[in-house]
């Protein structure tokens, strides 16, 4: 009877660290998988420490904008090299600066292979910030999502979306996360959008740390369809589509200045030529009727665009090759 009683004693002790074992593995899953699902939407970037040009890193040096940004119209920036024709194509496509890749894909359509990289940085108030950078036709995309990247990394090569275009860089800095390939559901304004070389020319220098910062990821949705109120949120888009998370970007210059077009002048602010010249150039633009064609504003953009229509012609010029 002595010796049953050990070994019930013994049977129930090894009964207990059984369940305590597993009860223990059950608690560490558990920890790991809700870790796991909250940190599913996140990722951790270094901070950008300022921005460079996509092509002629640094600065742009060899190239030069053939079409630049303006609001409700051309929303990015097309880059070309100084020699003219196709000369450029597969030319190399760098990161403007430290970032993970939130999009690395041939979209088909009119945008063809692009890669969007999502940029966390330190504006001079001390606030933290995110953009997205857009590179679309390229001939080759040389990252993958989740990739984190360096500024100044090789990200991709120049195309022309297999020939749907002449061969050049179409570029793009968003301030609202959302965007991703949908662009069309979104307002084509500084709501949305920075120019370019604006933004870039206003953070080339930054203060950054050795931290890593949770940024949002999957916050784009898919070709064609609807982002969610999570992804909204993540994003920090209020519910009436205002972005809430960037104060710095109405700021920024875009008309005049070295961030867009100089109205009456031909000139898309300081372009970079072959040759390292930081003058002001005029890009090749195509003409009607032997005038050049320069976009102005939005109302003398469509004002001959109708013109062009109701002539018959096909339409052409620089702003309207997209």
């Amino acid at each position: 009877m002595h010796c049953l009683r050990n070994q019930t004693r013994f049977y129930n002790k090894n009964l207990r660290m059984k369940f305590w074992s597993s009860a223990a593995l059950c608690l560490l899953v558990l920890g790991a998988l809700s870790h796991w699902l909250c940190s599913a939407e996140t990722a951790r970037c270094y901070l950008a420490e300022g921005f460079d040009y996509p092509v002629g890193k640094p600065n742009a040096v060899g190239y030069y904008k053939a079409r630049g940004f303006w609001p409700n119209g051309h929303l990015g920036e097309d880059w070309n090299g100084g020699s003219g024709g196709d000369s450029d194509e597969g030319d190399p496509i760098y990161a403007m600066g430290n970032g993970i890749v939130v999009f690395s894909d041939d979209v088909r359509v009119g945008w063809g292979n692009c890669v969007i990289i999502r940029h966390v940085y330190r504006e001079a108030t001390g606030k933290i910030e995110m953009v997205d950078s857009l590179s679309g036709h390229l001939l080759e995309r040389k990252v993958k999502v989740g990739q984190l990247v360096e500024k100044g990394q090789l990200i991709g090569l120049m195309g022309g979306n297999n020939g749907m275009y002449p061969v050049h860089l179409h570029f793009e800095v968003r301030k609202n996360l959302n965007i991703g390939m949908n662009r069309s559901q979104f307002a084509r304004d500084y709501s949305n959008y920075y120019s370019p070389t604006a933004f870039i020319e206003a953070h080339r220098h930054l203060s950054a740390d050795s931290k890593r910062y949770e940024i949002p990821i999957n916050t784009f949705a898919p070709y064609g369809g609807e982002v969610t109120g999570d992804q909204k949120s993540a994003a920090g888009v209020t519910s009436s589509g205002g972005v809430i998370r960037t104060g710095k970007g109405l700021s920024i210059p875009v008309i005049n200045g070295s961030g867009g077009y100089t109205p009456g002048s031909g000139i898309y602010g300081v372009d970079k030529i072959k040759g390292g010249s930081s003058a002001p150039v005029t890009p090749p633009i195509k003409s009607v009727e032997g005038a050049p064609v320069v976009p102005e504003s939005k109302d003398d953009f469509w004002s001959r665009l109708k013109l062009k229509m109701a002539d018959g012609q096909v339409t052409t010029g620089i702003e309207e090759k997209k």
